[in-house]
């Protein structure tokens, strides 16, 4: 028997006793080494997040990484016994946005694992074998948890295109912040600042090979901004700290905007703004080899450990991120 978290309804949780999984036709079943959690998991349990976008009794968990371990038929039967990761959206691989390569932003109803689709705070998951990334040999699978907001992060890296020597901004010195702090610092920029009103922040950053700024310094403007806080503010900020004919890219979801930014602004700036929902195929092909080849390291970014039954304790952690240890 497995063991898999249930959210029947918002604030009502359970871990309860699954038979074990067989895969269909083009499906792999994989045993789970680690599982993330993330705002969007805080808002499936409270019950704040949109409708159409949760599908109740659900099984959470749309990060994180683990090894094949039975796959069905019409699969790459190599993959048996690999470490993998696995994109979340169940795109249907046809329609123009799938065809285009914006998996993301495929046109077919929402269905996303974790949140529509039974998802990883589970001892095993069933997906589709086309949605899976396979990892080194020898990869590290807690750090691997960690790639799917990597892979959202990687997609605005790919949509900044930052060139060596451009100087680069990222607000937000959070998960999200350092993880594209991260790919950003491997396209070598000329400067490259964290701005966060969080002065704690300064240790990690410089690990990663930047410095920290508070947003009320007095900044010169920035080729390239990537804001990645998702605050009340923050999307207004990062445009403000673009110089003009640069680019922003906004990742955050800031539920109310205290000053919400005019078209005028945009235009006067003449700065070209980018979005990023979720992330591509591209985005997670991305991310996976910047793991695999060491210029990405989540690990420093995890703080917290909870075994599955510890779910709901897990969920009211704060700070860093969180991870769910089947």
């Amino acid at each position: 028997m497995s063991r898999a978290v249930v959210i029947d309804r918002p604030r009502e949780l359970r871990v309860v006793r699954t038979e074990p999984q067989l895969p269909e036709y083009g499906e792999a079943v994989v045993r789970v080494a680690w599982s993330g959690i993330c705002g969007s998991d805080r808002e499936v349990f409270a019950g704040t997040r949109a409708a159409g976008y949760v599908r109740y009794p659900v099984t959470p968990g749309h990060e994180w990484s683990g090894t094949v371990v039975e796959l069905g038929p019409g699969t790459d039967q190599s993959l048996l016994g690999k470490p993998v990761v696995g994109e979340g959206f169940r795109n249907c691989g046809r329609c123009d946005s799938c065809r285009r390569g914006d998996t993301n932003l495929c046109e077919a109803a929402y269905d996303e694992t974790g949140f529509t689709r039974p998802g990883a705070w589970s001892d095993e998951l069933r997906l589709p074998a086309r949605l899976l990334h396979e990892l080194p040999a020898d990869a590290d699978l807690r750090a691997a948890a960690v790639l799917e907001p990597a892979a959202c992060m990687a997609g605005a890296a790919l949509k900044a295109a930052v060139v060596p020597g451009e100087r680069v901004a990222v607000v937000g010195g959070g998960t999200l912040g350092m993880l594209a702090v991260q790919l950003l610092a491997a396209s070598r920029p000329g400067e490259l600042v964290v701005v966060d009103p969080r002065q704690d922040r300064f240790e990690l950053a410089r690990r990663f090979g930047a410095s920290v700024a508070a947003p009320d310094d007095d900044l010169e403007p920035f080729d390239v901004v990537v804001e990645a806080a998702g605050a009340p503010g923050t999307g207004r900020l990062a445009v403000t700290l673009t110089k003009r004919g640069g680019r922003t890219v906004l990742t955050g979801l800031a539920g109310t905007e205290t000053a919400p930014l005019a078209p005028a602004d945009l235009v006067t700036s003449a700065v070209t703004v980018f979005t990023v929902f979720g992330a591509s195929s591209a985005a997670w092909t991305h991310a996976v080899r910047a793991f695999a080849t060491g210029l990405l390291d989540p690990a420093p970014l995890i703080t917290h450990e909870f075994a599955l039954e510890q779910a709901e304790d897990a969920l009211a952690a704060l700070g860093g991120k969180v991870l769910l240890h089947p």
